[in-house]
C-alpha cells in the first residue's frame, strides 16, 4: 500500500465529536502496551502519527487518522492493565462499545495481541462481542521479534488454540523489522474491497 498522506483528525470520548462519516473506517484494538501505536505507524510508514508510549494506557481517547483520503484509521483506547484513576477505566467500556455498536462507517477492527502472552478474557470478549455485532476482525500479534522463529510459531498455534480459530488466521506482526506489515494491508484491503461490493 503506498501512502500518500496521513493526518490526525481529531480526538473523541462521544458519537457527538465524531467526524463526519464519510470514509470506510478500520478501528485497532489492544490491550494496554500491546504495540498498538507502533503498528499503526509502520503501516502508514510514519514514525510519530500515533503517539508512541511505554506507559500503558496512555491513550484514553479514541483518535481519528486519515489515510490518503481513501479510509480513516482509528485507535482506540487500550484496555487491561493501565496506570490511570479507575474512574477513567470505567469510561473506556461504554466509550468503545458506543463506538463500535453505532459506527455506521466502521468496516472491521484489528485486534491487537502479545506474541509473548495467552490472550485473556478481555481479547476472547472482545472477539465474541465483534461477532456478535457482526463486525470483521483481523487478528495481530505483535512484538514477533521478541521471540525465535521456532518460538513464534509455538505461540502462534497456542494463541490460535485458546481463541479457537486456524493459526493462519493470526498475522506476526513486527515493528521493528516490518515483519507482516504487508500482509495486515492485504487484510484490511480485502474487507475493504468486501464491503464495498456488498
Amino acid at each position: 500500500m503506498k501512502i500518500r498522506s496521513a493526518d490526525f483528525i481529531t480526538s473523541a470520548t462521544k458519537s457527538s465529536q465524531y467526524p463526519p462519516a464519510n470514509l470506510p473506517e478500520i478501528a485497532f484494538a489492544g490491550r494496554s502496551n500491546v504495540g498498538k501505536s507502533s503498528l499503526i505507524n509502520t503501516l502508514v510508514n510514519r514514525k510519530h502519527l500515533v503517539k508512541t508510549s511505554s506507559t500503558p494506557g496512555r491513550t484514553q481517547l479514541i483518535n481519528f487518522f486519515n489515510i490518503n483520503d481513501a479510509m480513516v484509521f482509528v485507535d482506540l483506547p487500550g484496555y487491561g492493565y493501565a496506570k490511570v484513576p479507575q474512574s477513567i477505566r470505567k469510561k473506556w467500556g461504554p466509550m468503545i462499545e458506543t463506538f463500535l455498536s453505532k459506527r455506521e462507517t466502521l468496516k472491521g477492527v484489528v485486534v491487537i495481541m502479545d506474541i509473548r502472552r495467552t490472550p485473556g478474557t478481555e481479547e476472547r470478549d472482545l472477539i465474541s462481542w465483534l461477532d456478535y455485532y457482526k463486525i470483521a476482525s483481523i487478528l495481530v500479534i505483535t512484538k514477533a521479534d521478541k521471540l525465535s522463529k521456532n518460538k513464534q510459531l509455538k505461540q502462534q498455534a497456542a494463541i490460535a488454540q485458546t481463541l479457537s480459530v486456524v493459526k493462519e488466521d493470526l498475522i506476526l506482526f513486527s515493528a521493528k523489522t516490518r515483519l507482516g506489515r504487508d500482509a495486515v494491508w492485504e487484510a484490511i484491503l480485502a474487507l475493504l474491497e468486501r464491503n464495498s461490493l456488498s
